[in-house]
């Protein structure tokens, strides 16, 4: 260089002029390198932008051969340009031709430079492209004007993200931040959503870049920190209910990060550069998730949520925005974007406006994703950055069906899943036909499908599917959404409502099911090595009879004069009924001495779903009034494998023989013993296992409300006596067959079974 830089406030200012002026995008890139090549004093500038094929293109230059600009390509990982991209770290050589990485381009005549800078062009830790300055002479750069440089990278994101250099892209190029994306997930609730992305916690926008005061700056930044760590500090210390455990531990880590004087110092050191309060979050931010997200170590890139969580807190700190999208603002056809969310969050919104919900994490069982299925969402977990690939309002389709998102899709694959979404409708629309038609066998047998809630929002699906009753209430999801443990007048109420909102129909209430994953925000929770083998369920309400109690108490007092069905979670043992029938039985005698009316007939059950049960059937079905089946605890006790564990979930199959064979025997003895047994776990709503069940001898089946008319369906096109004698024999095949599934597929087509 020639001389000193001009300083990066007065750059920031020239290029903020140049944004401003009414030119193409060509003409105003075109006046950006030439001002940072002055500003600099280099004889190179050029910009290079990422396009969707891979490639880095070409987009502007001062000082190379104007004619390579749109010519000039190279892959990510070819060349310094490629290495920096490849990186997203900054790259300083005296001695660019020396380097290993060096790609000669010729078209570019830039023989003749040396020394050469180039830094990452990054937004939301992704890379949109490179800027590059070079000098003849051979000179080492200093740290601070490769500071000034990536400063300078910002606006330059910003440009691309606005979608304005597209129109200057050659034919057929798709600039790699606004190109189409298919992401693969995992389906958590089938059904297909069309429509625009509405972040949950959506990103502040930083419009002003360029700072006029920097000591305002930093002081308002100072601020905004400072608001930071006092929330942070009465989030940990001041809430009674935080507890130790994963949670808590979290938090602290959060407010170490808040904490350290080398987190804020950046940000000030960003300020001084030129930049808002607020550019500077984002331009730290950005570095530190770039580098983060290719960093081989696992922590260090689990740590990344935490760094985003916190630089989005101090970001509304700074501008006052509101953590959630506002009901008012929402499109007509909303898809939920979140990295994680709670139930009583996606409550919040105006579910009329909503359309899906994808995830980074949750998987099928997470209460999100009970609540969505409840509204009858189609939702997809386990998509990875999808928060950072995504902008408000994107357009996007969400697949819950096999587990798809598509990102800013064609209008050919638009057209496509528009007409899927169609199909879809008027194939639930012929099922909401067969409403009032009994679910009654080709051979005559009866089929009793109920239906699984735990919301109030589910029970009008009771008269729409034509459901004989509500074989699962889940009690839990009140307690989820609640702030603190609902009173006792609360309980009462809600449960008094569920029963008035289906007048006749049974509605069998589980007790509380906490613990293990579902944690509720006013309970201690406790760690454990295994929560799904550890204090849940009945194990709680054992051992705090006080709460267990209350609840009986409360579901006693709304079932007064009216069939009432309580079900207890999590029995391993006969005695464990013995004792929580005593607590009921305690309970009722409480009330009557009080004047309050009993239950007109009260029936007591369990769900199985502890193998130990599968030993102690004769002892469980002479005491109890009914059983439940819960199949998807049972399949993953049974099989050691941890049902939202990716690695071992599929590892088994619940059509497999020994699967069935445990089924049956349940089965079997209930039936024998003649106590009604019902299947309330999710293959009881799948019209393939539904069969496979109904041949074992189920004659009831519990679902979520989107399967009654497909199962109904299938049952009015079955042959039960049949289907047993197919069945039965498999069954007994010691071959070691892994999955019946193909064989029973096989034979619903056969024999015209509808699925």
């Amino acid at each position: 260089m020639a001389g000193a830089p001009a300083g990066p406030r007065l750059l920031l200012r020239r290029i903020r002029e140049v944004m401003a002026e009414p030119v193409n995008a060509q003409t105003r890139l075109d006046k950006i390198v030439i001002q940072i090549a002055s500003n600099m004093v280099a004889e190179v500038c050029s910009v290079y932008v990422l396009r969707d094929d891979g490639r880095l293109e070409l987009f502007a230059t001062e000082g190379l051969n104007r004619t390579a600009v749109h010519l000039t390509t190279m892959r990510a990982g070819e060349g310094l340009v490629g290495l920096i991209a490849e990186r997203a770290e900054p790259l300083a050589l005296s001695e660019a031709q020396s380097h290993p990485a060096f790609s000669y381009k010729p078209e570019t005549g830039e023989e003749i430079y040396h020394s050469f800078v180039g830094v990452p062009i990054l937004r939301g830790g992704n890379t949109l492209g490179v800027l590059v300055v070079q000098n003849r002479a051979q000179r080492t750069y200093l740290d601070e004007e490769v500071e000034d440089l990536q400063t300078t990278a910002m606006l330059l994101a910003e440009m691309i993200a606005s979608g304005e250099l597209q129109s200057i892209a050659p034919a057929g190029a798709v600039i790699s931040l606004r190109k189409a994306r298919s992401i693969k997930a995992t389906p958590i609730a089938d059904g297909v959503g069309l429509g625009h992305v509405v972040l949950h916690e959506p990103r502040v926008v930083v419009k002003q870049l360029v700072a006029e005061d920097s000591k305002k700056e930093s002081a308002r930044l100072d601020q905004a920190v400072a608001g930071l760590r006092a929330s942070m500090d009465k989030l940990i210390d001041g809430d009674d209910h935080t507890g130790a455990g994963e949670h808590r531990d979290v938090l602290e880590t959060l407010r170490l990060i808040v904490n350290d004087p080398g987190w804020s110092r950046r940000m000030r050191e960003a300020v001084m550069t030129g930049l808002t309060a607020e550019a500077a979050v984002e331009r730290v931010q950005n570095d530190t998730r770039a580098r983060l997200q290719r960093s081989r170590d696992q922590y260090m890139r689990e740590r990344l949520h935490d760094l985003d969580d916190l630089a989005n807190r101090l970001l509304h700190e700074l501008t006052g925005q509101p953590f959630v999208t506002a009901n008012e603002k929402l499109p007509e056809n909303a898809i939920i974007v979140a990295r994680t969310m709670g139930a009583a969050a996606l409550l919040d919104y105006d579910r009329r406006k909503l359309r899906g919900v994808v995830l980074e994490e949750g998987g099928a069982s997470s209460h999100v994703a009970i609540v969505a299925r409840a509204l009858g969402l189609p939702v997809v977990g386990d998509v990875r950055n999808i928060t950072n690939l995504v902008e408000d309002g994107d357009s996007i389709i969400v697949d819950g069906g096999v587990g798809e998102v598509h990102v800013r899709p064609p209008a050919d694959l638009e057209s496509a899943y528009g007409e899927k979404a169609r199909l879809r409708a008027r194939r639930m629309e012929q099922y909401r036909g067969l409403r009032d038609t009994p679910a009654v066998t080709r051979d005559g047998v009866a089929i009793d499908l109920h239906m699984n809630a735990g919301l109030l929002v589910d029970l009008p699906h009771v008269e729409e599917t034509g459901a004989v009753s509500i074989g699962l209430f889940r009690t839990e999801l009140l307690f989820m959404v609640a702030s603190q443990f609902p009173r006792l007048g609360e309980q009462v109420k809600l449960y008094k409502s569920v029963l008035d909102s289906v007048p006749g129909k049974p509605v069998t209430f589980r007790t509380l099911d906490i613990g293990g994953d579902k944690i509720l925000p006013y309970m201690r929770h406790y760690e454990e090595e295994n929560p799904a083998l550890g204090w849940r369920a009945v194990r709680i309400g054992l051992d705090r009879p006080a709460l267990l109690r209350y609840q009986l108490r409360a579901m006693l007092m709304a079932g007064g004069g009216r069939d009432l069905r309580i079900m207890f979670p999590m029995v391993a043992e006969s005695v464990e009924f013995d004792r929580v029938k005593d607590m009921a039985l305690l309970e009722l005698a409480h009330l009557e001495r009080h004047g309050h009316e009993r239950p007109r007939d009260l029936q007591l059950g369990v769900m199985v779903e502890v193998p130990s049960l599968l030993w102690q059937m004769d002892e469980i079905l002479a005491r109890v009034d009914f059983l439940s089946v819960g199949s998807n605890d049972l399949m993953q006790y049974i099989f050691a494998a941890d049902r939202d564990n990716k690695r071992v979930s599929d590892r088994f199959d619940p059509l497999s023989p020994p699967a069935l064979r445990a089924l049956k025997l349940i089965a079997d003895k209930a039936n024998a013993a003649g106590k009604p047994v019902t299947l309330c776990g999710e293959i009881g709503g799948r019209p393939l296992e539904a069969m496979a069940l109904i041949a074992l001898g189920y004659r009831g089946l519990s679902m979520s409300p989107s399967s009654v008319g497909p199962v109904k369906a299938m049952v009015l096109g079955l042959d039960v006596g049949e289907a047993r004698a197919h069945i039965a024999p498999m069954l007994e095949n010691r071959d070691g067959a892994r999955s019946l599934r193909t064989e029973l597929q096989a034979y619903a087509e056969a024999k015209g079974v509808p699925l």
